[in-house]
């Protein structure tokens, strides 16, 4: 489908059809391992690469193929590859750039778990990754090394809605000449749109806001086609031959879908990370509304921030929706349709008056998620970020302090009233 078509449009249509077989004018699970091949020369052309088309659902199954393509064309990106968890999209998302030795750059304002994942898990891979405050850019110049392989950021970052200043981190990747990958969730292409701004891949996770009903896990990288992978030997997966493949060089046979159809080809053949097609039709049902429940995640966010500003229970908000925000100028070239859902307060009382609102809390759900229609709670120290040092938790937004707010599609005077009575029990006397 045309991507000149405007967004509610393709959030609807793109890449579905009618289902040729049936006629069914909703994208069909097709709940099948294996496909059929035409002969033996068809089988041989589609495990050659040269003929796109469905082998094995490890690899390819058509309703992933739908999601992957409505993500890819909502992104601005040439090609998607959807996979099981948005923690799988970012290894898949480093598979192709990675090796024993070489480093990633990445942004000390990242969800817990992806911190750990780089600062611990990667380690096995014999990957490092190097943490720096991304409003220094001359620190993100310096940390930029001839092992460095790839920068990586949040365009809001998990959990205090700080944004990234990504033209600015792009034209810095693109003069030391590696990929600039930026994690998408929280904004999603409704709110922010990272190739356009110079990324070369976004990578989600679809369990949040593109699916929006907290029903499936599932990730995607999404990539713009536009990075020349042949320009150096940085990337040997993609410019060098692939013994595999009988020494087809993916960047000189696949253009702008060099680094898609590797992901796919290699990446979900040996890693296995796949999506399962029930959890890609929930997903694209979901995506059929985003831009409906994004406006009214920012809508709502933005009155609930501005309540709880003027609250003297509160010592700080997070929002980068508030003019009082730092990041307020930034997020309106960045987020111009808004500042997403996500925020954090700090509590007056302490880590104990914290725990206390979570559990006084009646409509917010105390749960390790975001992006629901519901509004979701958690306190970041204590769950998503506890494997973190104390320094490592203040560093990201998360210190004991500290609660995230997920603000959900509900009522927004019932959410203020909810918070308004959990607020008054967590710092009763």
């Amino acid at each position: 489908m045309s991507a000149t078509y405007g967004f509610d449009t393709l959030q609807i249509h793109a890449g579905a059809k009618p289902d040729p077989a049936t006629g069914a004018r909703q994208t069909p699970i097709y709940q099948s391992t294996a496909y059929v091949f035409k002969d033996a020369d068809h089988a041989a052309r589609l495990f050659n690469l040269q003929e796109v088309g469905y082998i094995y659902s490890r690899l390819t199954n058509p309703t992933v193929a739908v999601l992957a393509e409505r993500i890819a064309t909502l992104e601005g990106g040439a090609g998607a590859v959807c996979c099981s968890s948005g923690h799988a999209a970012q290894i898949m998302a480093l598979f192709p750039l990675m090796g024993p030795g070489r480093n990633l750059v990445a942004s000390t304002r990242l969800y817990g778990g992806t911190v750990t994942q780089f600062s611990q898990t990667i380690k096995r891979f014999g990957w490092s990754a190097k943490f720096v405050d991304f409003d220094d850019l001359n620190a993100v110049k310096a940390a930029i090394d001839d092992d460095t392989r790839a920068v990586f950021c949040e365009s809001i970052a998990n959990p205090g809605g700080y944004v990234t200043d990504i033209p600015a981190i792009a034209r810095i990747t693109d003069d030391a000449g590696v990929p600039l990958i930026v994690d998408n969730t929280s904004a999603t292409p409704y709110l922010c749109r990272p190739i356009e701004m110079g990324a070369t891949l976004v990578v989600h996770s679809t369990t949040k806001y593109l699916t929006g009903n907290g029903t499936v896990t599932g990730g995607c990288v999404v990539d713009s086609g536009k990075f020349d992978w042949l320009k150096s030997d940085k990337f040997p997966s993609l410019s060098a031959p692939e013994p595999a493949y009988h020494g087809l060089v993916f960047a000189e046979a696949l253009g702008p879908m060099a680094f898609t159809f590797h992901s796919i080809a290699i990446g979900l053949r040996d890693l296995g990370m796949t999506m399962n097609p029930q959890g890609a039709h929930y997903t694209l049902m979901g995506i059929e509304t985003l831009s409906l429940r994004m406006q009214r995640h920012v809508e709502n966010a933005t009155r609930v921030a501005k309540w709880l500003e003027k609250d003297p229970r509160i010592e700080a908000v997070t929002y980068a929706g508030l003019e009082s925000s730092p990041y307020y100028k930034r997020a309106k070239a960045i987020c111009p349709k808004g500042a997403g859902g996500l925020f954090t307060i700090a509590v007056k009382g302490g880590y104990d008056a914290c725990v206390r609102l979570v559990d006084s809390l009646e409509i917010f759900s105390h749960v390790a998620n975001l992006g629901d229609t519901r509004s979701l709670v958690i306190h970041p120290a204590s769950t998503t970020h506890r494997q973190l040092t104390p320094e490592q938790q203040k560093t990201a937004g998360a210190s004991a302090t500290v609660v995230r707010l997920s603000i959900g599609i509900e009522d927004a005077d019932d959410l203020i009233a909810d918070l308004d009575q959990a607020l008054t029990k967590a710092l009763a006397k």
